[in-house]
């Protein structure tokens, strides 16, 4: 191969509150390399982009200084920025790209990424010199904007999509407007999961769980959709995005891109201790944070979600810098759709079977966490307490099926003695 041929390169521009971070820079060959500009990583005072970045936090100097260059996918932080499953399916149809071309499809939702990252197509005139000598025999050309009209039919098994509430209707985001609303459509595989992952929120809620403000709404009052296809339910989840605030982006980032970890990781990369002793160290009030974190993490044994994920955790950077735990999401009750499921995610004190786990294991995990358990123990006997006064009347008022509540009980009868939650007869 001559060393004298010249590569065609499309370049991003990334920027965050304001401030440029860098520029990717996407080859034809599927390469990809993120360079951080050199007023961004040499700024002690510069908005967190990332925990890994963060200048209190173990080797970030040598990170930024580092090409972060990747094959294909992008670098986990960016690459969890996107979509998974059916939605990417149904945009990399849109954008005639392949689904594991996260370069095209990073540049095509740039605008309303998760956080306040936003990444904008650079015109060939416009690529800084100091990128074209870092790279060498480079070709800027001008990136293909592909303006997908939604005229392709998906399947999807849950689809969910930011959206602009007005005026009681929600509105497919646009590049030129930031959505408020996460809206989550009826799943075409299982029932009634928008009434499932509302009642179990509501009842997370009761138990001191801090959730954002959420909303069961018609489908009528959804405008834009793709052409996907919906069951016969009539009824969306919606959940107002945390990471938006009067038309104003804050930043936010899930655990998978805390620890460097690609979406298939999401499973078997980590454990809950791990999490619980980054959110206690880093956290701008890690006490408190690694409080509410144990709260959650009993929540899902107790609604019996087996799918509190990496990606289902996230750091919310309000001032800009300073992490702290974000409000919960995600959260249902998943047994009701896997037979016989009886697992966490993730490991919990050694052990993901959730009617094995007691109070020991949590012990466990704090320790192994180094978070003092006797700071976290009060907080889990508030939630079960709380659990077994309010959600036997709770739950007749909330949207849960009839089966799916059934065996929602049933799941309480078999958890370990220090959690059981028993109704009264007749209840």
């Amino acid at each position: 191969m001559s060393s004298d041929r010249v590569e065609e390169i499309n370049v991003l521009k990334l920027s965050l509150h304001g401030r440029l971070v860098g520029h990717l820079v996407g080859f034809k060959s599927g390469r990809n390399i993120l360079n951080f500009a050199d007023e961004f990583k040499h700024d002690p005072n510069r908005p967190t982009f990332s925990l890994i970045t963060h200048p209190t936090f173990p080797h970030a100097k040598k990170i930024m200084t580092e090409q972060w260059a990747r094959n294909q996918k992008l670098h986990p932080v960016l690459s969890n920025l996107l979509p998974e499953g059916s939605l990417r399916e149904l945009i990399a149809q849109e954008l005639k790209v392949h689904i594991d071309n996260e370069f095209h499809i990073l540049s095509y939702l740039g605008a309303d990424l998760p956080g306040a990252l936003i990444v904008e197509p650079v015109e060939p005139n416009d690529v800084p010199e100091s990128i074209l000598n870092i790279h060498g025999k480079v070709l800027p050309i001008k990136f293909d904007r592909i303006s997908p009209e939604n005229k392709f039919s998906l399947a999807g098994v849950q689809m969910k999509f930011s959206m602009k509430e007005q005026d009681g209707r929600y509105n497919l985001t646009k590049s030129n407007m930031l959505g408020d609303w996460i809206v989550k459509t009826p799943s075409t595989k299982h029932k009634d999961v928008p009434f499932n992952e509302y009642t179990a929120m509501k009842l997370a809620e009761l138990v001191g769980v801090d959730i954002p403000e959420i909303k069961l709404v018609e489908l009528n009052k959804l405008d834009n959709l793709p052409q996907i296809n919906l069951p016969n339910e009539k009824l969306a989840f919606a959940i107002k995005r945390f990471d938006r605030e009067n038309n104003t982006r804050i930043h936010m980032e899930d655990f998978a891109q805390v620890l460097v970890k690609y979406p298939h990781e999401k499973y078997n990369a980590v454990n809950y201790e791990q999490i619980g002793r980054i959110i206690y160290e880093y956290s701008g009030n890690g006490l408190a944070d690694a409080q509410q974190f144990a709260r959650r993490l009993l929540v899902n044994i107790l609604l019996a979600n087996g799918d509190a994920h990496l990606k289902n955790w996230s750091l919310i950077y309000s001032d800009k810098v300073t992490p702290r735990l974000s409000p919960a999401y995600d959260i249902l009750t998943t047994n009701v759709y896997i037979n016989n499921e009886q697992n966490l995610a993730l490991n919990l004190g050694k052990t993901k079977d959730w009617y094995n786990v007691s109070l020991t294991h949590f012990q466990s995990w704090a320790e192994h966490a180094n978070i003092p358990w006797r700071a976290i123990k009060p907080h889990l006997n508030d939630v079960v307490e709380k659990a077994r006064n309010l959600w036997q009347d709770a739950i007749k008022d909330l949207p849960i099926n009839e089966t799916h509540k059934q065996k929602l009980k049933e799941h309480w009868s078999h958890l370990h003695e220090d959690f059981r939650i028993k109704f009264h007869i007749g209840s």
